[in-house]
């Protein structure tokens, strides 16, 4: 079963009008989730054929980027949205793309200069830049730590430059060694993103990528099967991929090589050393709330009594002409009651540890009894195993995510088997 899409409904409220989301409702949320903060930049170089990201090249093919209008519609941006989270902390901001390392270093410090005048950030806040070791170099990286960033996330993909070559990858490896190395000379906290399952890759060739980034002791590593995404160059023209079974005997190598090398593997795709998991993601798959600023980017909102979604204008030009003149969504909805559970254990069960029980009632507003039939039946095909105070998805549950997380979409939604 693959992915399951979420309808979303036509453009709501404009997001200054607080008042229609603090009217009563049929939620009662006991408290509001943490708070995050996404901001997109959706340019990049070359745009990767496997990419489905909401991602563009330069208009014109001159390379320029008009990042003086970008900056200034990200502040309004973030003003027009102030009224829906006033007096709410960020406890993480995640830069992402796109290829925001294409920010220049002036650039991003006004950014997160205009995001501290404007928003209260928790103490120890995360902030995550993504990188492209193709687009930075050693002094850039210093300039961003200085502007506040605490936290690099590398875009390696492989080591193997055939790979690189067949992705479209504008770095090679050389550039990628080198990019790690100055980012763990500036930054003590960073990441490396790396893809298994690549264009005619074998087991060993998947086992050198993982053992090359596990002897660079990163604090985090992502690692991504590739898959062929719908509207991309490969789904169009797919190249030659490794089968399910080589596949999987990848994933099985790679969760063993990673806890030899003492990361733990707790979310479906992610695996950190002892306290450097990513706190941004966490509050994402915990249900926890975030603000997304910038072309395309989606916002989930909670209120006492109702949790909204907003999606951003898509493209880059639509977007910046729309900030003009202060209009800036272009979809906007309620998460219904019904599809809650559902919203709910589709981010909560990626977590191979699971979530606390109380954070159903607490980031829904619903009580317990609108999930147990749901979740009596997950445990009895042993998917999940719960307790009174904890849901965790079991070793199958995890193999089998889409299918457990099937069981809690409302029965008009759920596809017949």
């Amino acid at each position: 079963m693959g992915v399951i899409p979420i309808a979303v409904a036509p453009a709501g409220p404009a997001p200054t009008d607080i008042s229609a989301y603090l009217r009563p409702g049929t939620l009662s949320l006991p408290a509001l989730p943490p708070l995050s903060l996404y901001v997109h930049y959706p340019w990049c170089v070359r745009k990767c054929p496997y990419c489905d990201f909401n991602s563009h090249e330069p208009e014109g093919g001159t390379g320029r980027i008009p990042e003086a209008d970008y900056l200034t519609a990200l502040r309004s941006d973030i003003e027009a949205a102030l009224p829906l989270i006033w007096g709410r902390r960020i406890v993480s901001i995640f830069i992402g793309g796109g290829t925001p390392s294409l920010l220049s270093a002036r650039g991003l410090d006004t950014l997160l200069s205009d995001v501290r005048a404007l928003l209260p950030l928790e103490a120890d806040c995360e902030v995550t830049l993504e990188a492209n070791p193709g687009t930075v170099e050693a002094g850039r990286f210093a300039d961003y730590r200085r502007s506040g960033v605490n936290r690099l996330s590398i875009g390696v993909q492989s080591f193997d430059d055939s790979r690189l070559q067949a992705l479209s990858r504008i770095h090679d490896r050389e550039q990628a060694l080198r990019a790690i190395d100055t980012a763990r000379r500036v930054f003590d906290n960073f990441n490396i993103d790396l893809m298994y399952g690549l264009p005619s890759q074998d087991l060993a060739g998947a086992q050198e990528d993982v053992e090359q980034a596990v002897a660079l002791a990163p604090p985090h590593l992502s690692l991504y099967q590739l898959t062929l995404e719908p509207n991309t160059v490969f789904a169009k023209h797919p190249p030659p991929l490794p089968d399910e079974d080589t596949a999987a005997s990848m994933q099985a190598w790679i969760e063993g090589r990673t806890a030899d090398a003492g990361y733990r593997h707790y979310e479906v795709s992610a695996y950190a050393q002892p306290a450097r998991e990513c706190r941004h993601n966490l509050n994402y798959w915990g249900f926890g709330d975030y603000l997304g600023v910038g072309p395309g980017a989606h916002s989930k909102i909670s209120f006492p009594h109702r949790i909204i979604r907003q999606v951003r204008y898509r493209g880059p030009r639509t977007y910046l002409e729309r900030a003009g003149r202060g209009e800036f969504l272009a979809e906007s909805s309620e998460v219904s009651r019904d599809d809650l559970p559902f919203e709910f254990m589709l981010n909560a069960m990626r977590l191979l540890d699971g979530v606390p029980s109380r954070w159903f009632t607490e980031r829904t507003g619903l009580p317990p009894t609108a999930i147990e039939k749901a979740l009596l039946e997950a445990e009895r095909r042993g998917l999940v195993a719960t307790d009174h105070s904890h849901w965790a998805p079991t070793p199958l549950g995890s193999r089998f995510l889409s299918d457990l997380q099937a069981l809690f979409l409302p029965d008009c939604k759920r596809v017949p088997k």
